[in-house]
């Protein structure tokens, strides 16, 4: 005991007389290991802390703080209540004790075990005996953490002192300037307002200590490294600005006065905060200043050539408006929201009645925010405004006004949409509904195609709102937009009319059951004759237009499956006719992509898989088989061709990996069986023979239908295991090694890559690729082989799929053996080759050796580092960034032929800092930044050298390139 006494001793000592500050860490330590308690210590700093001497007494608190600072966690109750006491009564002490007792404090306020009301005793002492302003940043910085700890562990005790407590912290953070204090001085305010904390007569105050912030333009230095942003700022006082109606009297002049800014930001800021104010607020704490708010945020719509500004402008007009919208009226008080939208339409109304000027887009925007802020407000505007826009429309004769009113009313439309509470609710147009329907209907008549273009948006927007469109309406809207789609040559148009078309089928298929898809069947198959019954050039190249825009409208309004019911029919008839020349290969691959787009957007459900998987696909490779046999007979069907066959396999893949997995695995075990078997039972129209062979022929119409098989089995979930999955490899490798088809020995090793990539880890697997491999090498080896393109093509696409799954087998076959066999050629060809050529060495060098792992780097390097750092020096961005990726991790344990080269890769690295490129400057930091850490001796020569280059970047434009020299440059 005696010997841990004097040990004690020692310490407080040596700590307090000695100056040895890393006494307290030992101090710390021995407490933590229950040599002697915090009291104990006390004790042993008796004499310091009783000193005649300011500072010695100063040094004995800060060794008491320290040593809290590290053992809080560890204290009793009555240990808290003991250190508190002579804590309270140190903050009368000298000032030089106060910054060692602040540390204490804040140490005692993270102990759970506070006793009861020490907070309230801890904070009056620190409110009447301290001026928080005239203590250093990292005291006051104290005395906030002090707060926010008190506040987080003993709230109702704070909230008992009531606005005591608030003006003891404004008292704290006024005139604070600091950016690190002010957040922390921002979070305490922000807990005040939005915790209910008592503001009594000092709410005024607490919003003037804050206010005067607002709005922040504050901007980190470049080299900040405490992470401070201007955003953080922002964000956390509007938290506390906005956090409480009581500063609503006071903010909101503040912003009116804030928006007079000529900055950009201190305007976004303050729209900004007016949008999130107003939402905590009633329409009581806005009414008396809604003229100014109004007459600064018309002004900044009208007259800002900001488009934050000006979306910030609308939407704190709606915000406003939707504050305005949740009064509720009594007898005898004052409607706030139609008092501000008298005021909006007054200023915006008269505007939309000159569709030339400037002013009616801002307009517009204006009333369409306010309108979009509630359903009362849109009720409001839209009995204002959508005579007057009617009239309009109807007295105007020229296209380009009507179609700015036509834009203007569908903006309307767009922004009533976004306030309706419910879909069964009428749409407040519902008294307008005749006379918008004519609208939209008489610009479609029209000659225009802008005019033609915004009816059919508009006529989107009527659809899309309730009660909007009658029955009749449309079965008329199907009608123009049949007719514009069948004769409208304008490619706008034809876009804009089959993306409505797409819009209105899903909210109404029947009509488009009924009418839009015989209309358009019709058209397709029709033939267009002249008078000597010889089809005009001019005429092939309009039908053809027309049949494009036919099947890229039944893929748009094919979404309801009922619809598709009666689409796909369509397209699939399409297909047939191809067979007799009724399409062009053109158009059959665009009715395939139409299919495609169906199986893409169309609703995963039982009616549309059986739809797909049942009646499209069996139709699909019917059509194919039955054109792979007439081939043979010398009649050549369009769906021979590469690329209808390619643009089925889509259909298929899309069907079977997102539409019933049940029925996808039905229909891969099918096709297994028809390329297996020559099983033709489950194909329509089953007319073919009985013993067909796909995957052993040699005639290539048959032997290329084996794409389709890519989309049938090589799609289907990971989950889902292949029928006769190895019969199937057996039968894909012979067909890869043995047919002369392009396209069919490359979808036969498509399709075995596909395989292998879903096939388990195992035995089995491994198997079967060393077969393969090794019937690849024979092939490839024999001299008399006449399949070396075949082979090579399935080596390509096995290793695809060893690289997918990341095999064993494939990366013992790359990166190494690679480098092995092609670094010595091409350290030869670079000494070879012209000057001109020699980057094109450098490049494929620096990345050949940049996919090496670091122990062969390590190994290799010396051979190459010449050529490495004649890399560096190569202009091309490519090869720079290669190498210096390279060099990086090599840099962390150089080999000593690196070090020997010190002074040429210093020089290289320093040259790249000043790159154009910001990737390249980044990396050659950290390379200088790693070279830092090589031995003292090497590095000392060129010390003074790298401290003056890197003056430069450290006043780089770009912050992350900064960031990389701050980190180097300490190190250096």
């Amino acid at each position: 005991m005696a010997a841990d006494s004097a040990l004690l001793l020692s310490l407080v000592e040596e700590y307090v007389s000695g100056l040895q500050d890393s006494k307290a860490k030992d101090t710390a330590t021995a407490v933590k290991n229950g040599e002697f308690t915090v009291l104990q210590l006390v004790e042993a700093l008796g004499l310091s802390l009783t000193s005649s001497q300011p500072h010695t007494r100063a040094r004995g608190v800060q060794l008491l703080s320290e040593v809290l600072h590290e053992c809080y966690g560890g204290l009793t109750e009555k240990e808290v209540e003991v250190l508190l006491v002579f804590y309270e009564n140190r903050l009368k002490d000298h000032h030089v004790i106060t910054p060692p007792v602040l540390q204490g404090l804040r140490a005692l306020t993270k102990c759970t075990v506070l006793p009861p009301g020490s907070a309230v005793s801890m904070l009056r002492s620190l409110f009447q005996d301290v001026h928080v302003q005239s203590l250093m940043l990292t005291e006051r910085a104290y005395v906030y953490n002090m707060l926010i700890n008190l506040m987080a562990i003993r709230e109702a005790e704070l909230k008992g002192l009531g606005a005591d407590f608030v003006f003891g912290f404004v008292q704290s953070m006024d005139g604070e300037r600091d950016p690190r204090n002010l957040l922390l001085a921002f979070q305490i305010a922000k807990g005040i307002v939005l915790r209910g904390y008592d503001l009594g007569k000092f709410t005024e105050e607490l919003f003037e200590v804050t206010s005067c912030y607002f709005p922040i333009d504050f901007s980190p230095p470049p080299n900040d490294p405490h992470g401070i942003t201007r955003e953080e700022l922002i964000l956390t006082l509007r938290d506390v600005l906005t956090g409480t109606p009581g500063f609503a009297e006071f903010l909101l002049p503040l912003i009116v006065e804030k928006l007079d800014s000529d900055v950009q930001s201190a305007k976004l800021d303050s729209l900004q905060t007016l949008t999130a104010c107003v939402s905590q607020y009633e329409h009581k704490d806005l009414a008396e200043f809604l003229e100014g708010l109004w007459a600064s945020l018309r002004r900044e719509v009208f007259q800002t050539s900001s488009e934050k500004i000006e979306s910030a402008g609308l939407a704190a007009v709606t915000a406003i408006t939707s504050c305005l919208s949740r009064s509720v009226l009594n007898s005898d008080s004052e409607d706030s929201l139609n008092t501000f939208l008298e005021l909006v339409l007054k200023d915006c109304k008269h505007h939309l009645c000159e569709p030339d000027l400037k002013l009616v887009w801002p307009s517009a925007k204006l009333l369409q925010a306010a309108c979009s802020a509630s359903f009362r407000a849109s009720c409001v505007i839209t009995a204002a405004i959508m005579p007057s826009l009617i009239e309009q429309y109807t007295n105007r004769a020229q296209c380009s006004q009507r179609r700015t009113l036509l834009e203007v009313v569908q903006k309307f439309l767009q922004s009533v949409k976004t306030c309706q509470t419910s879909e069964s609710e009428d749409s407040v147009f519902v008294a307008f509904r005749p006379s918008l329907c004519s609208m939209v209907f008489s610009a479609l008549t029209e000659t225009n195609s802008s005019l033609q273009v915004t009816a059919c948006s508009v006529l989107t927007s009527l659809a899309q709102q309730p009660g909007l469109l009658l029955d009749s309406d449309i079965e008329l809207a199907v009608d123009h937009l049949t007719r514009l789609l069948l004769t409208e040559q304008d490619h706008t148009v034809s876009v804009a009319v089959v993306e409505c078309a797409g819009a209105l089928a899903e909210l109404h298929p029947a009509a488009f059951i009924s009418n839009f898809i015989p209309r358009l069947k019709t058209e397709m198959f029709s033939e267009p004759i002249d008078q000597d019954n010889n089809r005009a050039e001019s005429e092939q190249l309009s039908h053809h237009a027309v049949r494009q825009r036919c099947l890229s409208a039944l893929a748009a309004v094919s979404i309801k499956p009922s619809v598709v019911q009666e689409s796909t029919p369509v397209l699939l008839q399409v297909l047939s006719a191809a067979h007799t020349g009724g399409f062009s290969v053109e158009e059959v691959v665009l009715a395939c992509r139409s299919l495609q787009r169906i199986a893409e957007q169309v609703p995963d459900s039982e009616e549309t898989g059986r739809c797909f998987h049942d009646v499209i696909i069996p139709r699909l490779l019917s059509l194919a088989l039955q054109a792979a046999l007439q081939g043979e007979d010398g009649n050549r069907s369009p769906l021979l061709e590469e690329a209808v066959l390619s643009s089925m396999v889509p259909i298929i893949s899309t069907s079977c990996s997102r539409l019933q997995p049940t029925l996808a695995l039905q229909t891969a075990s099918r096709a297994v069986s028809l390329f297996l078997d020559g099983d033709v039972s489950f194909l329509p129209d089953n007319s073919f023979p009985s013993n067909i062979q796909l995957l052993k022929q040699h005639s290539w119409t048959q032997s290329q239908m084996v794409c389709l098989l890519v989309g049938c089995v090589c799609s289907l979930p990971r989950s889902m295991e292949v029928p006769r999955v190895d019969e199937l490899l057996s039968a894909l490798e012979e067909m890869s090694c043995s047919v002369l088809h392009p396209l069919s020995y490359t979808s036969a090793a498509k399709c075995l890559s596909g395989l292998l990539n879903k096939k388990p880890h195992g035995d089995s697997l491994d198997s079967r690729i060393h077969s393969t491999m090794k019937r690849v090498c024979s092939e490839l080896d024999s001299s008399s082989s006449s399949v070396h393109t075949q082979a090579f093509t399935l080596m390509i696409w096995v290793a695809k799929a060893l690289l997918l799954r990341y095999h064993p087998l494939f990366t013992t076959l790359t990166d190494k053996r690679f480098f092995s066999e092609n670094s010595a050629k091409l350290v030869q060809g670079f000494n070879a080759a012209p000057q001109e050529k020699k980057p094109n060495f450098l490049k494929a060098l620096s990345n050949i050796v940049n996919k090496l792992p670091k122990q062969v780097q390590l190994t290799e390097l010396p051979a190459l580092l010449s050529l490495l750092l004649e890399a560096l020096s190569c202009p091309d961005l490519g090869v720079q960034l290669s190498t210096l990726s390279c060099l990086q991790p090599v840099l962390v344990d150089p080999p000593p032929s690196l070090i020997q080269q010190l002074e040429a890769l210093i020089g290289r690295l320093l040259a790249l800092t000043g790159s154009p490129d910001m990737e390249v400057r980044i990396s050659s930091l950290r390379c200088i930044h790693a070279v830092s850490q090589f031995p003292e001796h090497e590095i000392l020569p060129v010390r003074a050298r790298v401290l003056r280059a890197l003056a430069r970047p450290l006043d780089d434009r770009k912050r992350l390139v900064r960031r990389e020299a701050v980190h180097a440059r300490n190190d250096w």
